[in-house]
């Protein structure tokens, strides 16, 4: 059975974080969650075993634990009331000689334990005796196919079991076979259509998913689709995806449809519909054939709407391409505990990376199993366009930045070049902007509250601007008694600018205005230090730098054991 929501692997101590990884490489998407102080290299860290688990069961996800079973039982136990609703939870050794199946019977645990048994090479402990005997759970049918009944499913099980025969109406694979006691004359029967029909209790009913659902336009509702699909006696079960050209997938109307029938979306681009177009199809009879093959039979169809059956399910993820999603993100200035959780859920989905391979490395673990296009860090508006190209063929790229990705840094570029060299396929690309703690935030916290009052950001660098602008800028925030940050202070080709920049604040300021140069912050060779203005020079800092500046009510504390904080006060008293 295909799970919904990706996997959680639990792990209380380092030894078994291998083992996690391997079983990880097998689950795409799931995240590594380690016991923060006993576990490294994990994507979550927790403090609280009994929290974090129940907190996951109750959401829905599935759990494997590579831990004890009993722990595991203990855990939920007071959380166990209803079998059809609870996710899969099983427990791995921590050596991985044992894969045991604990709850989720009806929601693929058994299938979750085989995946997992087999990148271990070892024999999961099931014991659901169905399970065993015919060697197929008929409560949790793979993916392409839904139960109807599934209240009638536990007594026609326990009649199997007994002995009774089963009569199959219908083509499914996985039932022929498997080693149940098909008979044509069996007193029970298992019915494979897309058909609307009324189950009894000696008779199962699985609706594959053999129904694909064309759309060209986004007036067509969800009311129009099921007038259409009653008439042609056909239920919404049996639908595997809405399919539509790829010049409406950014429209919310087409999603809001497939999201209604719990179906994805898949987009052709008319080149892969000439074919049909140029034989007398509209666009959504072709693009509803495209989905089934030459062999799907139309069923339906009005100007804007097609509906086609193929003769086997259907798999969505072969066919067209997604809607293409593009995110920009920050990575934070530099370690994984700076990272937020909505930035390592992009990183874990994505298919693709985008960005200076400096800033790439920094993503870690994360990266794994990703297609990374690395470039210079000069090349932002090239990596724009080249994370853009990608996406509009479907794949899911995050374009990497440290810091915040929209301070200095390549949100901007994307939409510089969304802007001012345009295609029509980047139309249709889902465009998202995932926040980082930039490099002044970062900087501020390692000394204190520098920025606790009013401040701005100002970059030294004057490749993209004159420097007549930066020396206004630092003019003003100066004049305006601005905390400063300055970015890009100083590089192997710009040196002068910051010994300017210096002697523009010396105007304004007072020489012994404290000022904090954080470097490499939260990465290897990290350096945080208070010097004064007049102290400022050009060796002092390099592009790994960012330097704080404070302004006039800028205060420094020394304290007992030596450290420094500074802090910018709240209350502001001028003169």
């Amino acid at each position: 059975m295909m799970m919904k929501v990706a996997p959680a692997v639990v792990v209380l101590g380092q030894n078994s974080v291998e083992i996690a990884r391997k079983i990880i490489g097998v689950l795409p998407g799931a995240t590594l969650y380690g016991l923060a102080g006993r576990t490294s290299g994990v994507d979550v860290s927790f403090t609280n075993f009994g929290e974090t688990l129940r907190e996951l069961f109750v959401g829905g996800t599935p759990i494997i634990g590579i831990c004890a079973a009993g722990i595991l039982i203990r855990t939920l136990a007071p959380l166990i009331s209803d079998k059809r609703q609870e996710p899969p939870v099983l427990a791995v050794a921590e050596d991985g000689s044992a894969v045991v199946p604990l709850l989720g019977g009806l929601n693929g645990v058994n299938d979750l334990s085989r995946r997992i048994a087999e990148v271990l090479e070892v024999k999961p402990a099931i014991t659901t005796t169905g399970d065993i005997r015919f060697r197929t759970a008929l409560l949790s049918p793979p993916p392409g196919y839904h139960l109807a009944n599934p209240d009638d499913a536990k007594t026609f099980i326990s009649d199997l079991l007994a002995g009774a025969q089963v009569k199959l109406l219908g083509t499914a694979p996985w039932l022929s076979n498997s080693q149940l006691p098909i008979d044509p004359k069996g007193d029970l029967t298992i019915q494979v259509t897309e058909r609307l029909v009324t189950p009894t209790a000696n008779c199962l009913v699985y609706h594959p998913q053999t129904v694909a659902i064309a759309l060209t336009d986004t007036s067509v509702t969800v009311d129009s689709i099921q007038e259409l699909l009653a008439d042609a006696g056909l239920v919404p079960a049996s639908i595997a995806g809405v399919f539509a050209p790829i010049t409406i997938a950014s429209s919310p109307a087409i999603h809001a449809v497939a999201h209604v029938f719990g179906v994805p979306t898949r987009f052709f681009t008319l080149n892969q519909l000439e074919t049909l177009l140029t034989q007398g199809y509209s666009v959504a009879q072709a693009a509803a054939l495209t989905a089934t093959g030459k062999s799907g039979q139309l069923i339906s169809s009005s100007s804007h709407l097609a509906i086609t059956i193929s003769p086997q399910t259907i798999d969505p993820n072969t066919i067209g391409q997604p809607r293409g999603r593009l995110a920009i993100i920050g990575t934070g200035p530099g370690g994984s505990q700076w990272m937020s959780p909505e930035v390592k859920e992009i990183l874990k989905s994505a298919t693709d990376l985008v960005g200076y391979k400096t800033y790439l490395d920094l993503v870690g673990s994360l990266a794994e199993g990703k297609q990374r296009h690395e470039s210079d860090n000069r090349e932002e508006l090239a990596r724009a366009t080249m994370a853009l190209d990608l996406a509009a063929t479907g794949r899911y790229v995050a374009v990497v930045s440290s810091g915040d990705p929209g301070i200095y840094a390549m949100a901007a570029a994307v939409f510089e070049v969304l802007d001012y060299h345009s295609k029509p396929e980047w139309e249709s690309i889902d465009i998202h902007v995932a926040p980082g703690i930039s490099a002044m935030q970062a900087a501020a916290a390692t000394i204190g509250a520098p920025l606790g009052h009013d401040f701005c950001a100002i970059s030294l660098s004057d490749i993209l601007k004159p420097w007549s602008i930066i020396e206004q800028r630092i003019a003003a925030a100066a004049q305006a008694d601005f905390v400063i940050a300055f970015y890009n202070p100083v590089s192997k080709e710009r040196t002068w600018q910051l010994a300017e920049a210096r002697n523009i604040l010396l105007r304004y300021r007072k020489p012994s205005t404290p000022v904090v140069l954080a470097r490499n912050i939260s990465r290897p060779g990290q350096t945080v230090k208070v010097i004064t203005l007049d102290q400022l020079v050009p060796d002092s800092a390099d592009m790994r730098t960012v330097i704080l500046v404070g302004s006039t009510q800028t205060r420094i504390i020394q304290r007992i054991d030596d450290s420094l904080c500074v802090y910018t006060p709240r209350r502001y008293s001028a003169g």
